[in-house]
């Protein structure tokens, strides 16, 4: 259920306040990607994970909310980068986005309450799957879930910039920027270094 298209102008503001975050002793298994911070401090890290801003079990709705977007399929998911750590730390730090996530998670609570007589966190998985599959997909919309699909959305593109601000999304993107070199590397076109072969850009 993840990935959704992210404006850069958000995504170089999400990357700020990560860096600030990385340096956030409270964030037990979020590691900004950059990794530049000292042995010292990442040792001074505790053992479990304090959330700021949301309620014990509304967290709980979102570390589940998380993992179903970014589900560990064989490779780690968002659990294991502890999205929902990061997106605790940013709701906390932007006032301007606390109610609409406080608001989302009241209304899926409410809406399995109503569905199913319990809240999200405790439906079966076949049964959470299938009430976000209403929200996430537009083939699926149901009429008077509108709040809920926005929850979504706002909760998706958190979980991914969240996700990929993590080492382990970096590597999964495989990207440059934690690679070692021991020399710059030369230009793979080694017969064509004027790259005229390549095709015109598409205006």
């Amino acid at each position: 259920m993840g990935g959704q298209g992210i404006e850069r102008r958000e995504m170089l503001r999400v990357m700020a306040l990560a860096a600030a975050a990385s340096g956030f002793p409270g964030l037990h298994r979020w590691t900004f990607a950059c990794g530049h911070l000292g042995s010292g401090a990442a040792a001074a890290r505790p053992a479990a994970y304090t959330p700021q801003f949301f309620t014990p079990a509304e967290y709980a709705t979102l570390e589940r909310l998380t993992d179903m977007i970014i589900p560990s399929d064989g490779t780690p998911g968002a659990q294991e980068a502890g999205v929902a750590e990061f997106i605790d730390f940013m709701v906390w730090s932007d006032p301007g986005i606390q109610y609409d996530f406080r608001y989302g998670l009241v209304w899926l609570d409410s809406r399995a309450d109503t569905l199913h007589g319990r809240p999200f966190r405790e439906l079966t998985p076949d049964r959470q799957m299938d009430l976000l599959g209403h929200l996430a997909y537009k083939a699926r919309f149901r009429p008077g879930e509108e709040d809920g699909q926005a929850f979504f959305r706002l909760a998706r593109e958190y979980t991914v910039m969240g996700f990929y601000t993590t080492r382990i999304g970096m590597e999964q993107l495989d990207a440059p920027g934690l690679r070692f070199y021991t020399e710059s590397p030369s230009c793979p076109h080694h017969g064509d270094p004027e790259h005229r072969h390549l095709p015109a850009p598409q205006v």
